[in-house]
């Protein structure tokens, strides 16, 4: 790095030199070598980022970054941490009590005697949800990356609330035929349209505002809040389980959680209007105007990392909706638990799972992000049918329970750093729509028909072809990791780019000590440099002889 990007900042008050002034005579051997022009950006950055607020004489005051100390730095990052998680917790509560409160209210939506046949209606419209993700994805991703990561998380608050209020109030078939499935159908779409910008905004915005060397650990978060969604959805109805009977919750306790979210939600919007931007984020904001951030045109450039993401996306949504959603559905209808054991069984072995994430992540920092992955797709690959078969013969809590654990132990090598390999993939400009959208078709496709397809095969009377169905789901994902990088030290932001600049580790050139009250000098002098140097003072030596023999022949 070039001495220029070293040199201190003048004092308030004294003038700042222009960016191509030519330098003091004492700098020049310093500035000899000077950086190509590729550089520039680093160079600035660093020396942006060391320089006062609005410096009196600075060129332009609006791009000087305001320092922010350390306790400052981590309690923003808490924050966030904080804002991001909990508003993810509340999207993700609405979308999954869908799930959770099917097997009560099918009934209300869908005459029949059969019960499969009307758990698949409401699976249908659950999977239709996950049909306009790429929409939400595509739409909302490009608001991340256009207007920044905090409004367009803000945003997808809003659409889940209004969603949830839908379902919480939509009349049933008794009240207006189909209407009332219509209602839910169409807050199944706008929910899916949340959720698929909630994924990419949350997974971008934990992962910028976490410091480099725990991203792993800060985007763990988001599948803690996910999996803190579900139990509370879990939760409150193991409460109403309790609370009501069965003909109540049927009626109209199912419409309980759905108020709550709406509840939820309005205090999500509240916090997250009070988040601080990623500096990932105002970094690009501060060059100006960007036209091509989040077009489809820029994401194109990146195809092949999009493809990576549909890729490594594939088995890992399979595999999380299996042993999620579908697990307590699974057990109830193969196993023949009762209702009321099988929540039981779904809540605790994800509050175990959802402890995992962060140790999870912490150990991707340490190791780097492909063995998880690796570990998670072999042991899913290979282990699917013996523990979905097992399940199926467990009847009672404790069985049920170990190997939903030892199902959800394999998961979590995706689960826990997923978000930050997507993340780490892409540049500032496109990065929430690189995870947005192929994130999101990824999960149309097979995500959100897990449940379908396991329930379709199930009334053909083939179950067990399901369990290969998400073998070979993880194998292509296993392929897919084994010949990806490792994204862990990636430099997401200019600030990270210049941490990995090359630094001079040698000794100073004792002619480079500073004078006292001089300012240091940092750069080590190539060998051009030094030739100049020399140069410079041969001819201040032959100036100073010439000059003495002058003073010598004039003298009295």
């Amino acid at each position: 790095m070039s001495s220029s990007a070293a040199t201190p900042t003048p004092p308030t008050g004294s003038p700042t030199p222009p960016p191509h002034a030519t330098p003091p005579a004492e700098g020049t051997a310093d500035d000899a070598q000077a950086p190509p022009a590729t550089q520039a950006p680093h160079a600035t950055h660093t020396l942006r980022a060391a320089e006062p607020a609005n410096p009196a004489g600075t060129a332009n005051p609006a791009k000087a970054a305001k320092p922010v100390d350390a306790a400052e730095e981590r309690r923003q990052r808490r924050f966030a941490l904080i804002g991001g998680s909990l508003g993810n917790l509340v999207e993700w509560y609405d979308w999954f009590i869908y799930a959770s409160f099917a097997i009560y209210f099918a009934d209300s939506f869908f005459p029949g005697d059969n019960p499969t046949t009307k758990l698949m209606n409401t699976a249908g419209i659950f999977a239709v949800g996950f049909l306009m993700r790429p929409v939400g994805g595509w739409v909302l991703g490009r608001a991340a990356d256009r207007h920044g990561r905090k409004s367009a998380l803000t945003l997808t608050v809003t659409m889940m609330s209004v969603a949830a209020l839908l379902i919480a109030v939509a009349p049933t078939y008794d009240q207006a035929g189909y209407g009332g499935a219509l209602v839910l159908l169409l807050a199944r779409l706008l929910q899916g349209m949340s959720i698929g910008g909630e994924y990419a905004a949350s997974a971008t915005y934990l992962t910028e505002a976490s410091a480099r060397d725990r991203r792993g650990l800060g985007s763990s978060f988001q599948y803690v809040s996910m999996t803190c969604g579900q139990l509370l959805g879990l939760g409150i109805l193991i409460t109403l389980q309790h609370t009501l009977t069965k003909g109540q919750l049927e009626s109209w306790g199912w419409r309980i959680p759905f108020l709550l979210g709406t509840v939820f939600a309005v205090v999500v919007y509240w916090l997250r209007r009070r988040l601080t931007e990623t500096q990932a984020f105002r970094e690009k904001s501060v060059d100006g105007p960007d036209d091509g951030a989040g077009t489809l045109k820029v994401l194109w450039q990146h195809r092949r990392q999009a493809g990576l993401v549909m890729a490594l996306t594939l088995g890992g949504t399979v595999a999380y909706y299996t042993y999620t959603t579908y697990l307590t559905k699974y057990l109830i209808g193969s196993a023949g638990m009762p209702k009321n054991t099988a929540t039981l069984v779904s809540f605790t072995a994800l509050a175990v799972f959802a402890v995992l994430q962060p140790f999870a992540g912490a150990l991707s920092d340490r190791i780097g992000r492909r063995p998880l992955l690796i570990t998670f797709a072999v042991g899913c690959t290979v282990g699917t049918y013996p523990i979905m078969t097992a399940l199926g013969s467990a009847s009672s809590y404790w069985p049920a329970l170990g190997l939903s654990l030892i199902a959800l132990v394999v998961v979590t090598g995706y689960t826990s750093i997923n978000a930050a390999v997507k993340a780490e993939l892409f540049p500032t400009r496109v990065r929430a729509l690189g995870v947005a959208l192929p994130y999101a078709i990824a999960n149309a496709l097979f995500g959100g028909t897990a449940e379908y397809v396991a329930l379709w095969f199930k009334n053909s009377g083939h179950e067990s072809m399901f369990f290969w169905y998400v073998s070979g789901c993880a194998l292509v994902s296993l392929v897919t990791y084994l010949l990806m990088p490792d994204t862990r030290n990636v430099a997401l932001s200019r600030a990270e780019e210049a941490a990995d600049d090359p630094a001079p580790t040698e000794t100073p050139h004792p002619a480079d000590a500073p004078a006292p009250g001089g300012a240091p000098t940092t750069a080590v002098p190539t060998a051009e440099a030094v030739a100049t140097e020399a140069a410079t003072a041969e001819a201040e030596a032959k100036a100073k002889a010439e000059a003495g023999g002058l003073r010598s022949a004039g003298a009295p």
